[in-house]
């Protein structure tokens, strides 16, 4: 059966008169967007911006929401109760859907940003509170998230889950990401990036940190444009899997099990 994984990027993620990455140029090519509700990046402007853009490229709206660290970029740890993640996620999403609506689509799915993101793998109430938050708003809404906490809660709730990988960033032998603030966290090297994210694809693996391969059903592939280099990369990274016989596809179309 023909491999087939969706394409992903965080976008929106620049705040007034400040951008970050090249939006317009990778929209070229995902299926799918990560986009700034306003904690971590984006504001009102660049979050309708970001909707309409999607809408005119046919790319799925998704939500993005982090911390309320606008300061950190959503980065830092913060002391927050299940209560606040619930109803901080709660409202982004719904921020994010108000400017969906007006541009006549819908978010169709929720990838926690930043350390928000590390946490809900490893914590279970912090995972429970974004399963919460979403279910409560809309149960078609799918999660995309790692394995872990997030996706074995969803899961449990009956939600939709796209397992994401992330093929620039390095992974310790449990699966988890290496923290940023750690040395070799994230891989530059651009032949060894596209190496990983065909064999996640296609093999279904990633090599940890310490040389273990780690078996990752790999749903979707988290593409970057904010650092040099990065849309070129992007675009090697889809002609290769494309020459490799995999179908880029929404991410409706691959959990469907239509495909791989």
């Amino acid at each position: 059966m023909t491999p087939m994984v969706d394409l992903v990027a965080d976008l929106g993620e620049g705040f007034g008169a400040y951008t970050m990455g090249d939006d317009e140029s990778l929209l070229e090519m995902l299926t799918s967007a990560n986009v700034a509700c306003g904690f971590h990046a984006g504001d009102p402007r660049i979050m309708d911006a970001t909707v309409r853009s999607c809408v005119e490229n046919r790319v799925a709206v998704g939500a993005h929401p982090s911390f309320p660290d606008l300061g950190g970029f959503g980065r830092r740890t913060m002391d927050l109760t299940p209560e606040e993640v619930r109803t901080d996620v709660l409202y982004q999403i719904g921020a994010l859907q108000a400017f969906a609506v007006a541009h006549g689509t819908r978010v169709r799915h929720v990838a926690p940003h930043g350390r928000l993101g590390n946490l809900v793998a490893v914590r279970a109430d912090y995972a429970r509170a974004v399963v919460d938050a979403v279910a409560a708003l809309d149960e078609s809404l799918i999660i995309l998230a790692q394995d872990g906490e997030l996706a074995d809660a969803a899961r449990a709730r009956g939600l939709r889950v796209g397992i994401v990988g992330i093929a620039d960033r390095a992974y310790r032998d449990d699966g988890t990401l290496v923290p940023r603030s750690e040395p070799g966290a994230v891989i530059h090297d651009a032949d060894e990036v596209a190496r990983r994210t065909l064999r996640m694809v296609t093999e279904g693996v990633i090599r940890s940190v310490d040389g273990k391969d780690l078996p990752v059903a790999c749903d979707t592939v988290l593409l970057h444009g904010d650092s040099p280099g990065a849309i070129a990369l992007a675009g090697r990274i889809r002609e290769e899997l494309l020459a490799a016989g995999v179908e880029i596809a929404s991410l409706d179309k691959v959990l469907s099990g239509t495909g791989a």
